[in-house]
């Protein structure tokens, strides 16, 4: 990686945007505070009628109930034109802009958000999320010190919930006080922490990661408790970009009780300091994302931690909660001589595929058409399958002294308290120089026991079982876990949105950017996965205990707030 500077370095915005506000400045942000509405928990759209629906500009009459069939609607900044795009393809927005040149930036009616249809994607600005809030604070009375949204349901903010001193409670009776004293506060509540995060223009890959590492108990804990505090970190020491110190800051801000959506913009621009090489405005894969926070964390607290012995793990907190250990054997066909060597992991990469992986194979496969669905546990087993090595794949054999044809097995020698399973959706073919992305619906268990996977099982299934026991034998270790979120990836290879599904409390949440809602357990299982998270079942039940809620107004609007920024 190359050196980084002292300071953010911040990747050219939308030049279209950039072109707008050089020539009108925020004078159409002003212009449609009054259009702003909220719905009591601070969700924003822009309601320009209420009399009527919206009607496109470019539509025939016969068309305006195209919203009503999947479709948005857009108004432009300029000339408040009502504009339709139902699907990339049919983008009524760029049209407008061919048509009048320069009219180029769009708000998003249900959202209120900022769309610029040159680039035909969300950008984000500061000032307008600045105008939002400014509205939206506006129409809040103000009780005491804090602010409500109406009579019946009043929130005051908190600073950090507190779990204590530095090493987390200092009793049981402390950590149960706590949990006690925020669920008398309300009957009807949804869990801490569920707060919807902005889209910065193009990081819906970031929001959906985000989501499922703050809500992962173990990391959660680990910030909460101030074990990495942002404020000690930055007065003792001078390194301005530290990682995990933005990421403590998400975690104060996700659970100090507010409910507008926050906006992480110092996160993105500091983690593009660590990943120079994906510091742009652009769709990025979020499996990529979530290696890159990690190792980032990694980075910092690695080497501030203590001496690490030789062979012994790292301590820092992203391979306490996410790093577990592979085992690969390769067995010689001819006498059987069997090599073991071992690597750490972060996750593991599941094939859909259930034929044979060979190249050749997978070549001929991206041009049919794919099955209806496949299992994790299909996936699972395929992954620690004996795989017979190509020809050209000959491996030296330390017993016949001589390359030799074998089999290739994985195996699981150590689990992670936090496991994560990433689901290969994009498929690419240097031979027939193609890619596609696979939408088959993968089915998969709210509960899953991964010890038929461990090198124990493994081994033991390989030798019909008459291996009892051997060397270091995984026989203590939990092997129960429960998912706590799903990452889902909607749209084609070249562009698509993701969307990260939460389950606290034993409920489930669409977490969309900043729109959430509660979802029926039949949506989640009908999902099309990219990102599977899963802890200890006894970690996710203990979660379940310390994770307290937040009061509900009595209108029970389904939505969480969604314009506005921190």
């Amino acid at each position: 990686m190359s050196a980084r500077n002292s300071s953010y370095t911040i990747p050219n915005q939308c030049k279209h945007l950039l072109n707008y506000k050089s020539k009108h400045g925020v004078t159409g942000y002003n212009s449609i505070k009054d259009l702003l509405k909220f719905s009591p928990y601070g969700g924003a759209k822009i309601d320009k009628c209420e009399s009527e629906m919206p009607r496109c500009s470019f539509c025939p009459s016969h068309h305006h109930h195209r919203r009503r069939r999947g479709g948005r609607f857009f108004m432009c900044l300029i000339c408040s034109s009502m504009i339709c795009c139902k699907t990339p393809q049919s983008d009524h927005t760029l049209l407008h802009s061919e048509s009048l040149p320069g009219h180029d930036i769009y708000i998003d009616v249900e959202r209120a958000e900022l769309y610029c249809s040159v680039c035909c994607d969300q950008i984000y600005d500061p000032e307008f999320d600045n105008a939002v809030v400014s509205k939206h604070l506006m129409g809040l009375p103000r009780i005491g010190n804090g602010l409500s949204g109406n009579g019946e349901s009043r929130f005051c903010k908190r600073k950090r919930l507190d779990f204590g001193g530095g090493g987390g409670f200092d009793s049981e009776n402390e950590r149960r006080s706590i949990v006690l004293r925020w669920k008398k506060k309300s009957k009807s509540c949804v869990p801490l922490g569920l707060r919807g995060l902005n889209n910065l223009g193009s990081t819906c890959f970031m929001n959906s990661v985000l989501q499922a590492l703050i809500h992962a108990p173990p990391l959660r804990d680990y910030f909460l408790s101030d074990r990495h505090s942002h404020e000690s970190c930055r007065k003792s020491s001078d390194d301005r970009l530290c990682l995990p110190c933005d990421v403590d800051v998400i975690f104060s801000a996700v659970f100090s009780g507010e409910r507008a959506p926050y906006s992480p913009a110092k996160f993105l621009y500091s983690w593009w300091q660590h990943s120079e090489n994906l510091a742009s405005y652009e769709q990025q894969d979020a499996h990529e994302f979530f290696i890159s926070v990690l190792d980032g964390i990694h980075e910092k607290l690695g080497k501030a931690s203590p001496a690490i012995k030789e062979n012994e793990d790292c301590q820092c907190i992203a391979h306490r909660v996410f790093s577990g250990l592979l085992r690969s054997d390769v067995t010689c066909t001819s006498c059987g001589f069997t090599s073991s060597t071992y690597d750490p992991f972060l996750d593991i990469s599941l094939d859909l595929n259930t034929g044979p992986t060979d190249i050749t194979t997978k070549a001929k496969k991206m041009t049919e058409k794919p099955s209806a669905e496949s299992s994790l546990a299909g996936c699972l087993e395929l992954f620690t399958r004996p795989e017979k090595l190509g020809s050209d794949q000959k491996l030296y054999c330390e017993n016949c002294r001589q390359k030799q044809d074998s089999l290739k097995q994985m195996s699981l020698r150590k689990l992670p308290l936090v496991l994560c399973l990433h689901i290969k959706r994009f498929e690419h073919s240097s031979i027939r120089k193609m890619s596609r992305k696979i939408d088959r619906h993968l089915q998969f268990p709210f509960s899953l026991d991964m010890r038929p996977y461990l090198s124990s099982s493994i081994v033991k299934k390989r030798f019909g079982n008459r291996i009892f026991s051997f060397e270091g034998e995984e026989t203590d270790i939990p092997t129960e876990y429960e998912v706590f979120a799903v990452v889902t990836h909607s749209g084609m290879l070249e562009s698509g949105h993701y969307v990260t599904y939460l389950r606290l409390r034993n409920r489930w949440y669409k977490c969309d950017d900043a729109w959430i809602n509660e979802v029926d357990e039949e949506v989640v299982r009908a999902l099309q996965c990219y990102l599977i998270f899963y802890v200890q079942k006894v970690l996710y039940h203990k979660g379940i205990e310390d994770v307290s809620c937040q009061p509900l107004s009595v209108l029970k609007d389904p939505f969480v707030p969604i314009a506005g920024c921190c």
